[in-house]
């Protein structure tokens, strides 16, 4: 029995990639670092930022990493996380678990105080009993460390708990904590990416996510 469903935010309730994704090119631009044209934009959405520069910069440089990660902030905070949109069927989703007294959670390796205010402007928190996300020092950037963060915190059960999201850290995360897991794939992970993770459940839409929780319940 399901009743506890943990939403990545990212490419699995939003489709957020045009404000990402220019703040990323934002603070490049700020460093004088042109984006190769193979490092793919899609690239950036999912993992936590500070994982990103690195691996974009292929550097340990903490003061490089930070610095990025600071300029792309200053456009998110008041740009960027705005550019963005609810995908197609979400909100009547979440509607309808919501209704069959699912208890519903944002988990995301964004920065909380950024999830929190976008769930708020696009009016999805009257479905959701909270929100979590990383801190804005780093802390929960490991999503696999939220999970368990929750789980301890909330006294959920992990039998009765699924984690949802487009990438191979989102199935990882809910995996490493022994959670069921349900990939999408509408989201920013290939389908390639979401069938190697090996999730537990594949869902091409919402709608076929509402559906399959209903059949667990």
């Amino acid at each position: 029995m399901l009743s506890n469903i943990f939403f990545d935010l990212d490419g699995t309730l939003t489709d957020s990639k045009e404000g990402i994704v220019k703040c990323v090119h934002y603070a490049l631009d700020k460093l004088n670092c042109p984006c190769p044209a193979e490092f793919e934009d899609d690239s950036f959405i999912g993992p936590p930022l500070r994982v990103t520069f690195k691996k974009f910069f292929n550097t340990d440089d903490e003061i490089l990493i930070e610095k990025a990660v600071s300029l792309y902030r200053e456009r998110f905070s008041t740009i960027g996380l705005f550019e963005n949109k609810v995908y197609s069927g979400i909100p009547e989703m979440l509607s309808s678990l919501h209704k069959k007294s699912f208890k519903l959670y944002v988990v995301t390796s964004k920065a909380k105080i950024y999830a929190d205010r976008i769930i708020e402007h696009f009016q999805l928190s009257t479905w959701f009993n909270d929100v979590y996300g990383s801190d804005l020092g780093g802390r929960f950037d490991n999503k696999a460390d939220l999970i368990t963060f929750i789980l301890n915190n909330r006294k959920l059960r992990v039998e009765e708990t699924v984690m949802i999201g487009d990438k191979k850290e989102d199935i990882m995360a809910g995996k490493a904590n022994r959670t069921r897991t349900i990939g999408v794939t509408y989201g920013y992970g290939t389908k390639g990416e979401i069938k190697d993770s090996a999730p537990d459940y594949i869902c091409n839409s919402p709608q076929e996510i509402q559906t399959l929780l209903i059949e667990l319940c």
